[in-house]
C-alpha cells in the first residue's frame, strides 16, 4: 500500500512544480519517488502476505512492482530534452505516467475484481490521454481516439464478466470465487460465459490476437516514449493480472477455459510474427513483434504450475529491458535522420558503435537467442508446457520464433553490413545509463537466472 501512496504523492508533487514552471526539477523529484516506492518494494519482500481489503501485499505482487518500477523509471531517464520537445507543460507527462504506474500496481496487488477494475481504469485513461497528448499531430490523434475506442470496448467486456462471475458466486473476491469452485459440484451456467468474457477482455488489454487490432496503429502514433512506456511496463503488470486472476481464482475450471485459451496463443502468435515480416517500420515492427510476444507470455497459463508466477516474471523482465533498449534507440536514430524506418539504422555501427551493440544485444534476446535473457524466458514458457499433446503448441511456437529470427536479424545487418550516411550520432549521458543497464540486466538474467527465478 506504501507504493501505491508515494507513487500518487509524488505525482501531485510532480504536477503542483509544473505549474510554479519548474521543470527542472521534475525530473529529479520523479527519480527519487520512483526511488522511494521501490525501498518499500524491498522493505515489504519475504514477509507473510499482509491483505488491505481488496488489495494484497505479497511476493507476486513486490516482484512485478519492481519490474514495473524499475522500467518506468528508465523510461523517465529518456525525458531528456524529449518532453520539451513536444510541449511546454512536461508536467502533465509525468502525472500522467506516475498515475498509470500507481494503477498498474493495484493491478499487480489485487485480491477482488472491483479493485482490478478500478486499476485498470487509472492505467487506461491515463494512457488514452497519453496516446494523444500531442494534439497537433493527426497521428498521435488516431492513436488516441482508437485506443480509446477499443479499450472502452473491452472494458465492457470485463465488466459483464464481472456482472455474470458475481451473479453465480455473490462475491469479487478471488479466494472465495475459488472456495465456489472447489466446493459446488454443480457450477450456475452463467459461470462459464463469465470467464470467457473476462479472457476477452483481459486479450484486448495486452494485445493477444485477434483483439489486437488496435495495437500496431497505436504504437505508431504515440509519441515513441509513450509507445516504449505502452509495450513494456503496462505489459507487464497486464499479463500479471491476467495471471492472478486465472491461477488465483478460475483455476479449478482449468479444462474448461484452457481450449479457448490455447486457440487465443496460436493466433496471436501466427499473426504477430508472420505480420512483422512485412513491415518496413522499425517501430511499427516492434508493435506486431509485441503482439507475437503476449503469445508467449499466455504459455504459462496453459499449465498452471507453482512456477508459472516465476516464468512470466522472467520473460516480462526480458522483454521489458530489451524493449526499452530498442525504443531508446529508435528515438536517438528518428531524432538524427527523422525516419523510423529500417533503412534509418543502415550503418549505425560505424556511427555509434556502442550503441549498435546494445541494439544488437537486444534483438537477439527479443529472438531468443541464448546466453539473453529473452532465450531463458523462451525456455521457461515452453518447458511449461511440454506434456502430453502440447508439445504440438511447443512445436508451432518455435517454428513461429524461427520467423521471427527475420525481422530481428534485419536490423542486425542493416546496423553492421550496410552503409548509410556518414554522420556521428551522439549518445546523451542519461541515454548511455539506460541502455548500459538494460543490458547488463539482459545478460546477467541471459547467463545467470535464478537471480530472479525462484523469487515469487
Amino acid at each position: 500500500m506504501n507504493i501505491i501512496i508515494t507513487i500518487s504523492i509524488t505525482a501531485f508533487v510532480v504536477l503542483y512544480a509544473g505549474l510554479f514552471k519548474a521543470k527542472k526539477a521534475l525530473l529529479p523529484l520523479t527519480v527519487v519517488g520512483l526511488l522511494t516506492a521501490l525501498g518499500f518494494t524491498f522493505s515489504a519482500w519475504n514477509g507473510n502476505a499482509v491483505h488491505f481489503g481488496m488489495m494484497q501485499t505479497d511476493n507476486f505482487a513486490l516482484a512485478f512492482s519492481g519490474i514495473c518500477i524499475v522500467g518506468t523509471l528508465l523510461i523517465f531517464l529518456l525525458t531528456q530534452n524529449y518532453f520539451h520537445a513536444k510541449s511546454d507543460n512536461i508536467a502533465e507527462y509525468y502525472t500522467l505516467i506516475l498515475f498509470a504506474l500507481a494503477g498498474m500496481i493495484m493491478m499487480v496487488s489485487y485480491k477482488n475484481m472491483a479493485m482490478l477494475f478500478v486499476g485498470l481504469e487509472i492505467m487506461s485513461v491515463s494512457l488514452y490521454i497519453l496516446a494523444g497528448i500531442r494534439k497537433t499531430d493527426f497521428a498521435s490523434n488516431e492513436a488516441s481516439l482508437k485506443y480509446f475506442l477499443m479499450g472502452a470496448f473491452s472494458t465492457g467486456f470485463l465488466l459483464f464478466g464481472i456482472t455474470l462471475i458475481y451473479g453465480a458466486t455473490g462475491s469479487f473476491d478471488l479466494d472465495k470465487i475459488q472456495a465456489y469452485l472447489v466446493n459446488n459440484q454443480a457450477v450456475s451456467p452463467i459461470f462459464y460465459p463469465g470467464v470467457i468474457l473476462m479472457m476477452i477482455g483481459l486479450s484486448f488489454k495486452v494485445g493477444a490476437a485477434p483483439f489486437h487490432f488496435w495495437t500496431p496503429d497505436v504504437y505508431e502514433g504515440a509519441p515513441s516514449l509513450i509507445t516504449t512506456f505502452m509495450s513494456t511496463v503496462v505489459k507487464t503488470a497486464g499479463f500479471a493480472a491476467f495471471l492472478r486472476l486465472f491461477a488465483d481464482a478460475f483455476a479449478p475450471l482449468h479444462e474448461f477455459w484452457v481450449a479457448p485459451l490455447m486457440v487465443i496463443v496460436c493466433l496471436t502468435l501466427f499473426i504477430g510474427n508472420v505480420t512483422a515480416l512485412f513491415q518496413k517500420n522499425f517501430k511499427r515492427m516492434l508493435a506486431y513483434s509485441s503482439i507475437s510476444h503476449a503469445g508467449y507470455l499466455l504459455f504459462s497459463l496453459i499449465v498452471l504450475t507453482k512456477n508459472s508466477g516465476n516464468n512470466v516474471l522472467v520473460y516480462a523482465a526480458a522483454y521489458t529491458f530489451a524493449s526499452i533498449i530498442a525504443f531508446a534507440v529508435l528515438i536517438l536514430v528518428k531524432q538524427k535522420t527523422g525516419s523510423d524506418s529500417f533503412e534509418s539504422f543502415n550503418g549505425l555501427a560505424k556511427r555509434n558503435p556502442l550503441v549498435a551493440l546494445c541494439l544488437t544485444i537486444a534483438m537477439l534476446s527479443l529472438a531468443g537467442i541464448p546466453l539473453t535473457a529473452g532465450f531463458i524466458g523462451k525456455y521457461l514458457m515452453f518447458l511449461n508446457v511440454m506434456t502430453e499433446y502440447k508439445t504440438l503448441l511447443v512445436a508451432f511456437a518455435i517454428l513461429n520464433a524461427l520467423v521471427g529470427f527475420y525481422y530481428y536479424f534485419r536490423v542486425i545487418v542493416a546496423m553492421w553490413f550496410k552503409d548509410g550516411v556518414e554522420t556521428e550520432l551522439s549518445t546523451p549521458s542519461q541515454y548511455k545509463v539506460v541502455l548500459l543497464v538494460s543490458v547488463a540486466i539482459t545478460l546477467v538474467l541471459g547467463i545467470y537466472p535464478a537471480i530472479i527465478l525462484n523469487l515469487i
